[in-house]
């Protein structure tokens, strides 16, 4: 209490056997990192949590007091520290810089694993591959989700619906068969096509219609919009296809 005198707060959140609140924790810490002193009230039955909502007026916990004054709960004690709340409709990068910057780590690691160097054009082969992978697990975890969103503008899909659910399971094929570097001759043609269809319709979608859509490239659970990085995912299966072709 010492380190942090001066500075109080009182979070009320829910410590139940059956459940423990993730943004009480995380208001908790939050409260913490800013060095205040918590008197840290647990709510420890449902009777005990919807007293403590009729008495304050709110609909639901955690909820942060300092000085006295409520602050509210997870989201409104950022907002109160000068933090964004975060926006679940709100576009986001994120989950496609996750994709690519982990199979490029795991290209090296490989790479580092096979050759004890990552200087080698396995490296690169393997960052594509391994995106490859990545990319169709995110789109089998959610099928239904990744083919409503891909019908939206993939021009094969729209005309054999089927390809929508065949395509996950075509990415994933080609890029176990770049990664252990057999039967080029059935994965490079499979990458060629798949990624020619797409890119072509991401082009046409995006730059040509000019309509503004969500990608389904790490599922259909995102925000991710369609454009560049979509664009950027066929053509590095194409440039992928065209080099195991080559060598």
């Amino acid at each position: 209490m010492t380190a942090t005198q001066g500075k109080q707060a009182t979070l009320y959140r829910m410590v139940m056997d059956d459940h423990l609140c993730p943004f009480g924790l995380k208001s908790l810490d939050l409260l913490k990192r800013r060095g205040y002193a918590v008197d840290d009230r647990h709510l420890t039955t449902r009777e005990e949590t919807d007293a403590f909502m009729r008495k304050h007026g709110v609909e639901t916990t955690p909820q942060a007091f300092i000085d006295g004054r409520r602050i509210g709960g997870y989201d409104e004690l950022r907002t109160h520290f000068g933090k964004p709340a975060p926006d679940p409709d709100g576009v986001s990068y994120q989950p496609v810089v996750a994709v690519f910057a982990m199979a490029l780590l795991m290209a090296l690691a490989a790479a580092w694993a096979a050759f004890g160097t990552v200087a080698t054009v396995r490296t690169g082969e393997w960052f594509v591959a391994f995106s490859m992978g990545i990319l169709a697990l995110l789109k089998l975890q959610d099928l239904e989700g990744f083919s409503n969103r891909f019908l939206g503008y993939d021009l094969l899909a729209r005309r054999v619906v089927r390809y929508a659910y065949v395509y996950p399971f075509a990415e994933a094929f080609a890029g176990i068969l770049m990664i252990a570097g057999v039967l080029t001759w059935v994965a490079a043609p499979v990458a060629l096509f798949i990624g020619t269809v797409g890119a072509v319709s991401v082009i046409k979608a995006v730059y040509v219609d000019r309509r503004e859509l969500k990608c389904a490239c790490v599922g259909g659970g995102s925000n991710v919009p369609l454009g560049f990085l979509s664009l950027t995912e066929n053509l590095m299966m194409v440039a992928m296809a065209v080099w195991m072709a080559a060598t």
